[in-house]
């Protein structure tokens, strides 16, 4: 009997051991960029998280596209957790119902009026804004002034020196693309003004279409590219290493750019997923994401110092002369636009 009794409670000993093993490896799949957003986050933002719940957060990495394309997939058994697209990937999300509702917590009330997307079905993390960034080598080499306006694109000095990202699959080519319709006399709705007078203004400019912003640095670095759209955190990034580029705020106004979060409906941890989206907008991860990364927070609570904190009051005034563009309009018609682009931009 003794030794009956000794073997059940070794048995119950390892049951618990395993089952304790198994808590301790809770993993959430996180789908996000990779690069420095990946760098950045499971590095400095994700640890607190991680310690308070005993869980282990997986970066699952690629473009919101991408991103997006996985989680429509796998929308009848997901395999992620939380997923970051850009803002308007995302209001394509919530539109498929691959977002469930974030629960109420107090970051919310908290961030930014743009950052509530879709009665919180999805919300902003970060916020930056699309403008121009050129290459200061060329432009000093060639005795030229900084460029001021979005209409610099189309500057016959520049012929062969733009590299422009594809519309279909990069928000800064779209950015860039409906600044310059604006000014042309158009609007996220009608996109005509801008079509039409891409072929004998910005198009001979353009050296390259590129699908992402992943070439940047290198034909930057070669001279290639002299004048493309981008952001300043990116540019700030290409900077750190040595790449000779600077952001230039158009003076026309920049376009907002936010990257945002959704739960994933129905996914296999619905609790933990809340709780970190709610961690993701505190103050404490938004400072760690700009102290490490420059990510801008959309939660105004936020408060850091030194290098960071100019860094932070720089963005918020790019941000505060942006224009925020209307993504439902955009995304009613975006395939159509994007069977436009292909057919007469890049064909």
């Amino acid at each position: 009997m003794m030794s009956l009794s000794r073997t059940a409670a070794l048995g119950l000993l390892l049951a618990a051991t395993a089952a304790q093993g198994q808590a301790q490896t809770r993993t959430l799949y996180v789908g996000m960029n990779g690069g420095n957003m990946e760098k950045t986050f499971t590095q400095a933002v994700f640890a607190p998280f991680e310690q308070k719940y005993n869980v282990k957060i997986a970066v699952v990495p690629g473009g919101s596209a991408d991103i997006l394309a996985k989680a429509q997939a796998a929308k009848d058994k997901p395999q992620m957790h939380l997923m970051f697209l850009d803002d308007g990937v995302m209001y394509r999300a919530v539109g498929m119902g691959l977002c469930e509702k974030q629960k109420p917590n107090p970051n919310l009330a908290n961030l930014l009026p743009v950052a509530h997307i879709k009665d919180d079905l999805a919300t902003g993390v970060t916020i930056s804004v699309t403008g121009l960034a050129y290459n200061t080598k060329v432009y000093a080499e060639k005795g030229w002034a900084p460029p001021t306006s979005w209409l610099d694109l189309a500057d016959p000095k520049l012929k062969g020196r733009v590299v422009f990202q594809s519309l279909p699959s990069s928000t800064f080519g779209l950015h860039a693309f409906l600044a310059f319709n604006q000014l042309k006399g158009g609007t996220d709705a009608n996109v005509d003004p801008g079509f039409k007078a891409w072929p004998s203004t910005i198009g001979p400019n353009v050296l390259e279409y590129i699908s992402n912003s992943a070439k940047i640095s290198e034909m930057a670095q070669t001279g290639e590219a002299a004048l493309f759209p981008y952001t300043p955190t990116q540019s700030t990034l290409l900077k750190s290493k040595g790449v000779p580029v600077e952001y230039v705020q158009p003076k026309e106004g920049a376009i907002v750019l936010m990257v945002a979060q959704c739960v994933i409906a129905n996914n296999t941890e619905p609790q933990l997923a809340q709780e970190l989206a709610a961690y993701l907008l505190s103050p404490q991860a938004q400072a760690l994401a700009l102290e490490n990364g420059n990510y801008n927070p959309t939660n105004t609570k936020v408060q850091v110092s030194g290098t960071a904190a100019a860094e932070q009051a720089r963005m918020n005034g790019f941000v505060k002369a942006a224009r925020a563009v209307d993504w439902d309009e955009i995304n009613k018609n975006r395939a159509v636009w994007n069977t436009r682009w292909s057919r007469t931009i890049e064909r």
